[in-house]
């Protein structure tokens, strides 16, 4: 005769998994010292003299650390896999497999030389909200997906593959390891090949959130906790080409000269100049210069500078570059030289993030204690490609005297956990509510 077992007795005896689903999810808070743990362990991949990274895209060091990440993520319960672009996405179930994801993170490659906090805390605080979740047994209704882009620093390009805008032809350009885009892609097991397979449609994203340092001084100095950013600003870049007329340095009078380097000296200042004369935020550049034949004894005949505009709006961008067009066009008549501008294709549109996010941004900073400014991002971040797809939220945390893409870039333990317990917060309260 079969004995029964009773339902409470297999209920003790299988490995069941409990979830708090009503938890007060109002009082989850980061672990400053976990955090500040893996940001230590993350910066061994790549580590340089100064003390900081050089954890280039597509390098040895890049892939040691995505190594490192991706035992995380695993170790944390995700579920883990590589798209086409290189980009490491980790899953976790919702209550509701129907429901769209949450997706949130950031990107671990470096610049040379660069610092272990850029992009990293961004990855390693969407780690801890996962943490936080398994450590509470809390479940989310909607899934959630924790994202590594690929090569951030090198020019978006995993984030251009997610929203469908990574070509072809860039596939072929070099990157700072050597590497063209495409073979550096396969070389962090990616598919150059198979590409559209990494493009997201949009009804599958509820949103994404970026926890990111600031780059800046400004929180530091006005003693702010959290920057809730509201747009990432768009960046047009132009070579500009100065022609005069190389002579002899020793023989040729002042008043016969067309200086081609004195004609552009007058137009970075008036760059500069315009730049401050028109209200608000807007930025202008010239980071680039090299005259042309090069030698102290002759009169440069040509010119080739950068000049980069941003701002949140094209329409300011725009205006900038009329001004410094007019004023290049004043100096080539004074200097008897001619000045040409060639827009470059790696253009940056403007990209607002979603007003609904940023509020709920600053209601969970609020709810924590944390003081807030509203502010504009001046860097380029992931955020802003998928913007064209899904509503955007980013999250400011102070940078120790507004060093970042050095060595010498850090931000403290208690203010990574504060920017991760708003993440945290944030992703939770538009899981609870939706956009």
């Amino acid at each position: 005769m079969r004995k029964e077992i009773p339902i409470v007795s297999l209920l003790l005896v299988l490995p069941v998994p409990v979830f708090c689903i009503g938890a007060d999810w109002k009082n989850f808070r980061a672990d400053a010292n976990r955090m500040e743990k893996r940001i230590q362990e993350l910066s061994a991949f790549g580590a340089n003299p100064e003390g900081g990274v050089s954890r280039i895209a597509f390098s040895d060091a890049d892939v040691e650390g995505r190594k490192y990440i991706r035992s995380l993520m695993e170790r944390a319960g995700l579920k883990v896999r590589v798209d086409a672009a290189g980009n490491i996405i980790g899953h976790r179930e919702g209550r509701d497999p129907n429901l769209p994801v949450i997706l949130f993170g950031s990107h671990i490659d470096s610049v040379p030389h660069g610092g272990n906090y850029d992009g990293d805390v961004g990855v390693l605080g969407a780690l801890e909200c996962i943490e936080i979740l398994n450590q509470q047994n809390f479940l989310t209704a909607h899934p959630l997906e924790v994202i590594v882009f690929s090569d951030e620093e090198g020019g978006l390009t995993g984030s251009r593959a997610v929203v469908g805008e990574l070509s072809q032809e860039a596939l072929q350009l070099k990157s700072h390891s050597g590497k063209t885009i495409g073979e550096g892609i396969r070389f962090i097991g990616g598919d150059p090949d198979n590409l559209q397979s990494a493009k997201r449609n949009s009804s599958e994203i509820l949103a994404y959130l970026e926890l990111h340092i600031e780059q800046g001084g400004i929180l530091e100095a006005e003693k702010i906790n959290i920057g809730v950013v509201e747009g990432i600003v768009g960046i047009n870049l132009w070579n500009v080409s100065v022609l005069g007329l190389a002579n002899h340095a020793g023989t040729t009078p002042m008043d016969q000269r067309r200086d081609a380097l004195l004609a552009a000296a007058k137009l970075v200042d008036s760059v500069n100049h315009i730049a401050r004369s028109i209200p608000g935020r807007q930025v202008a550049t010239v980071g680039t210069i090299q005259a042309e034949p090069g030698a102290p004894n002759v009169i440069p005949g040509k010119v080739v500078m950068s000049l980069e505009i941003r701002d949140l709006e094209k329409s300011k961008i725009d205006l900038v570059f009329e001004k410094v067009k007019k004023s290049a066009e004043k100096i080539a008549a004074d200097t008897g030289t001619t000045i040409s501008f060639a827009a470059l294709d790696v253009t940056a549109v403007p990209a607002p993030t979603d007003q609904r996010l940023r509020k709920v941004i600053q209601e969970a900073a609020t709810g924590l204690g944390l003081t807030t400014k509203l502010m504009p991002s001046g860097a380029g971040h992931d955020a802003q490609d998928l913007a064209r797809i899904v509503p955007i939220g980013m999250i400011f945390v102070p940078s120790v005297g507004g060093i970042s893409h050095s060595p010498k870039e850090f931000t403290t333990p208690p203010d990574i956990a504060n920017g991760a317990s708003v993440l945290m917060q944030a992703i939770l309260e538009v899981d609870d509510k939706g956009l």
